[in-house]
């Protein structure tokens, strides 16, 4: 006798244990669930890394340093390559146009364009950032990139922020002699 032959007469399902039928079906009383407690009763729960009310491991824990990772802006990423390969001389690249070829899925991410290729048609690119090498690709094939209006209005910022900080560091390196000359004792107060 085979496996099959068996099956066609018992069939290919089994039926589910009824549990808490009684104690002479074997699984009466607790069900099969152990004795009394909350894992014996319906509907318990237990979120991750519960520790049975002792402090878990990740609170024992020290914590230190730095992640940028909440601070880290994600991308969709396209070459100048695959602008060539897809647009025609004169054409206008954004987001909603790369939409519809189907390079972008969505226009949730800001777009930045990177140098992987060549391109020799006359595009007219507007990206959220663009890397030197298919900014100067890009304008040598003849077209233009074009920052949207916030990616120039925080490029703006970020300059502005960059030269006060040279500002600030210029000053200081200004005073520095000044300090030093106030600190130390003239040859007067020496003898």
């Amino acid at each position: 006798m085979m496996i099959h032959d068996v099956t066609a007469k018992v069939g290919k399902h089994k039926l589910r244990m009824r549990v808490g039928r009684g104690e002479g079906s074997g699984k009466g009383g607790t069900s099969g669930r152990g004795h009394n407690g909350a894992k014996s009763r319906a509907g318990w729960t237990s979120r991750p890394g519960y520790q049975g009310g002792s402090t878990p491991l990740l609170r024992r824990f020290p914590k230190r340093g730095f992640k940028n990772a909440d601070f880290r802006v994600d991308y969709h990423v396209v070459n100048v390559a695959d602008l060539a390969h897809h647009f025609g001389a004169g054409s206008t690249v954004d987001v909603e146009a790369l939409i519809r070829v189907g390079i972008v899925r969505d226009s949730k991410l800001p777009l930045k364009v990177l140098g992987n290729g060549d391109i020799a048609v006359t595009l007219k690119v507007t990206a959220d950032r663009f890397s030197a090498q298919a900014k100067s690709k890009i304008e040598a094939a003849g077209g233009t990139a074009t920052l949207t209006a916030y990616a120039a209005k925080m490029a703006a910022a970020a300059a502005a922020e960059a030269e006060a900080e040279a500002t600030k560091i210029a000053n200081a390196a200004k005073r520095a002699p000044k300090a030093k000359a106030s600190a130390e004792p003239s040859t007067e107060d020496k003898k």
